[in-house]
């Protein structure tokens, strides 16, 4: 099964939602405080409640995009944040989407998607990012017991998955990760070379 528009929606109407921990996660806020041009032009998909969104904004981030399927979820961020603005706010399908960003911001989106997907998702990262663009983020560094999502994976496979189309600057065990998630967290800088 892929998970749908409407399966999002109940997961979260329901809070079903175990990945949101209610605040921009550690190691994601600690790549964004050493970042100095606040002009970079930044996406962050299947954005959730977007905390990271909002961190960056009130650090003076001005050209931040969050994109998710469900509108509730952009609705309750802009209610959050009224001066983000609304033609930042993208409710679209993460694969059609078109444009060209510096930095996108992986943040539990990858974990959401079926592993026949996630090709799909490294050649639209790939296809979404200017040259020298980054992928940023964190991916789960376990398998899970459960039919996902969340769908677990591992270093060696995501070196072999993203080495074919990315430079892999750091692909590293996150020594910052909230308790629940230590030890099981990677922390990735991936670059676009085309």
């Amino acid at each position: 099964m892929i998970p749908d528009k409407e399966y999002w929606k109940y997961r979260y109407q329901n809070k079903q939602t175990g990945w949101d921990i209610g605040y921009a996660s550690p190691p994601i806020i600690n790549y964004f405080d050493q970042l100095t041009d606040r002009d970079l032009k930044i996406l962050i998909p299947g954005c959730g409640n977007a905390y990271e969104a909002e961190y960056l904004f009130n650090q003076g981030f001005k050209n931040i995009y969050i994109l998710d399927l469900v509108e509730d979820v952009l609705q309750n961020f802009k209610r959050r944040l009224p001066e983000f603005p609304s033609e930042k706010l993208i409710c679209d399908d993460f694969f059609s989407y078109q444009n060209k960003f510096d930095l996108i911001i992986e943040q539990t989106f990858f974990c959401a998607l079926p592993p026949e997907r996630r090709r799909d998702y490294i050649n639209k990262v790939s296809n979404l990012l200017s040259k020298k663009g980054k992928l940023v983020g964190l991916l789960f560094n376990k398998e899970f017991e459960h039919d996902g999502p969340p769908f677990g994976g591992s270093k060696e496979e995501y070196e072999l998955l993203f080495s074919q189309s990315f430079m892999i600057k750091t692909l590293e065990n996150c020594y910052n990760s909230i308790e629940p998630r230590m030890g099981n967290e990677l922390f990735f800088i991936f670059e676009n070379p085309l």
